[in-house]
């Protein structure tokens, strides 16, 4: 009896495997090919092949950007040819190496490749290939505030940097909202911190339904504040969505344990012009709006003046 026991746990375990396989493998059935960092600080980052060409390199331009050591302005390519990615050097200085060979003209990629430039290697993952579920876990737990299910501020600041970076090669547009919420510790005082850890989460839902782009940063720097990195969007388009957004906090009914919670934010914008040459320029600047915003009265959006 006890064998026949046994057995039948083994069965049920084989068969909750192979249908934990089989969700997996549907899961990742629509997602694309990619590449993934292998190693060092980048460990576990993954990178879409969405375009048909996809540059990699030092420049801010290419698709992947990767300022590391021995790796070239324009390092190499992958292409789609016909139903197949296929690697190519892009006449870089130290050369593309394929498991540790260097490539000489174009190369078909088979799942699992490794492909070193300089100091970062990178594995390929074919279309729909469930390894990659793994790689995707690691990088919204390395990415992502929990409480809010926003990105966190080190995903933010790094690509804060990559973006201004991209818009000095390209000259394109690029904003920057911060917004503060309006005497936050009063209403953890009052209400309690349940309350203020409700706003919290409510109004990140409140502006991921409100016209979030996917091309769009919207992280939680820390406390209740909040940052909205905008690419392809200039002043007059990114205080529109401000100025949207401030409305939507104040008009949307916050409510907790029955009680309509007070809830409101100071909004500062800038924008990538002259004067701003890092990341850091650019956060300050709509740092100093915010409390420009503050002082003005708060719920209200302020751009940033010298």
């Amino acid at each position: 009896m006890s064998g026949s026991g046994d057995d039948s746990t083994i069965v049920l375990t084989d068969i909750k495997a192979a249908l934990s396989k089989a969700d997996d493998e549907a899961a990742a059935s629509d997602q694309p090919a990619a590449l993934v960092v292998v190693g060092g600080d980048l460990n576990g980052t993954l990178f879409d092949l969405v375009n048909r060409t996809v540059t990699v390199g030092r420049n801010p331009d290419n698709e992947i950007s990767l300022e590391f050591q021995g790796i070239s302005r324009y390092h190499m390519r992958v292409m789609m040819s016909g139903s197949q990615w296929v690697l190519e050097d892009a006449g870089s200085r130290n050369g593309t190496y394929l498991n540790n060979r260097k490539i000489d003209g174009s190369v078909e990629l088979s799942r699992g490749d490794i492909i070193k430039l300089g100091s970062i290697a990178l594995k390929y993952l074919p279309k729909g290939d469930p390894e990659r579920l793994t790689y995707d876990k690691l990088s919204h737990d390395a990415n992502t505030d929990p409480h809010t299910k926003c990105y966190n501020k080190g995903y933010f600041n790094k690509n804060l940097d990559i973006e201004v970076k991209k818009s000095k090669v390209t000259g394109d547009p690029l904003s920057l909202i911060i917004m503060d919420l309006d005497h936050f510790k009063h209403l953890n005082d009052t209400y309690g911190h349940d309350a203020g850890d409700y706003v919290l989460k409510e109004l990140a839902d409140l502006i991921r339904g409100g016209g979030i782009r996917t091309i769009d940063i919207f992280a939680r720097y820390g406390g209740e504040e909040f940052v909205i990195l905008l690419p392809k969007t200039n002043i007059k388009k990114s205080y529109e969505i401000a100025e949207r957004i401030r409305k939507l906090i104040e008009e949307h009914p916050f409510i907790y344990d029955n009680d309509e919670l007070p809830v409101t934010a100071s909004i500062g914008i800038a924008d990538y012009r002259q004067g701003v040459l890092t990341g850091t320029d650019l956060f300050r600047r709509a740092d100093n709006a915010v409390y420009q915003a503050k002082n003005g009265g708060r719920n209200q959006v302020q751009f940033y003046r010298k």
